[in-house]
């Protein structure tokens, strides 16, 4: 199969992008609902609440792409590359977040993983050998520096976290980053809601084994905890990860790991319309950062062809 990442004339497909604005809205709202599910008292331990999520979502994914009459049946090498990145995002990438949730604000982590476009740029570069464009670093540079300027508010108030919530933020963005490049450059030939399925069930997998190893005390969640469980599971899970696992078939990688940059400000956005949290000078101006580093972005994926016309 040609890689889609090969042909920077590629046009964007429409059916694409609405994916990738489920992806932009609904993942926003997950770093809350993972917050309230494994903050103190909730009662829900962090990776078994990965389990529970990943294993409920895949057996839903599979019963569906099973009456949708899709090929359930995988070859050893899609098992394999299913498998490594389905621990790279749900144990590496998802997990890791989970687990520093439990000390970190849910706001905190999703400015710690906006840097996973630039993390998904520097591998590309060192998987290709080639370094980023000029305009491409810029805009990373500019998005990065919006979410730099989203960050100071957080720090000045003093957010709740340590030294190993944060490394752990750190290690989900490198983990995420790494599969969500494995994903859109050994796609396989089975269908979205099939290939999102098993990489939940290969990530409950991972998931059962951590909690184990780790000793992680049985769950006894709040009504508060298990409505938070039940949003990750149906619309984090099911909805938003099949929507991401066609987007990364479907659009370059860079322009797929965007939603890192948006999250944050729509995260803002939904807390200032739902709870009515302040929203100040430094929200405003790292917004327009973070939108100004996606348009660009965006800018470097249109076809040259266009911008010849253009002069």
């Amino acid at each position: 199969m040609t890689n889609k990442q090969a042909d920077p004339n590629q046009r964007l497909d429409p059916g694409g992008l609405l994916h990738l604005a489920v992806v932009y809205v609904v993942w926003s709202s997950t770093y809350l609902a993972i917050r309230l599910a494994v903050r103190e008292g909730a009662g829900f331990p962090p990776f078994t609440l990965g389990f529970m999520r990943a294993l409920v979502g895949g057996i839903v994914l599979i019963v569906w792409a099973g009456l949708r009459g899709g090929r359930l049946r995988i070859t050893s090498r899609e098992a394999g590359l299913l498998a490594a990145s389905g621990l790279l995002l749900w144990v590496g990438g998802n997990g890791l977040v989970t687990f520093a949730e439990q000390r970190a604000d849910s706001g905190l982590a999703a400015l710690m993983v906006a840097a996973a476009p630039i993390w998904a740029a520097i591998l590309e570069a060192i998987i290709d050998r080639k370094l980023p464009t000029r305009q491409l670093s810029f805009s990373l540079f500019i998005g990065f520096v919006g979410i730099g300027v989203l960050t100071v508010p957080e720090l000045a108030s003093g957010v709740r976290a340590d030294s190993i919530a944060m490394l752990a933020l750190v290690g989900a963005t490198i983990t995420w980053s790494a599969g969500s490049v494995l994903q859109a450059r050994k796609p396989v030939t089975l269908s979205n809601r099939a290939s999102a399925s098993y990489q939940m069930l290969f990530g409950a997998v991972g998931f059962a084994i951590v909690a184990l190893l780790v000793g992680e005390p049985a769950p006894t969640p709040t009504r508060e905890a298990w409505l938070a469980y039940s949003y990750l599971v149906v619309f984090g899970s099911v909805i938003a990860f099949t929507s991401y696992v066609t987007v990364l078939r479907v659009l370059p990688t860079r322009i797929v790991m965007t939603y890192a940059y948006v999250n944050p400000v729509l995260a803002v956005l939904l807390g200032w319309f739902f709870l009515r949290e302040p929203i100040t000078i430094w929200t405003v101006a790292g917004s327009l950062f973070v939108l100004i580093g996606v348009a660009g972005v965006f800018r470097e994926q249109r076809p040259k062809a266009n911008r010849a016309t253009r002069g």
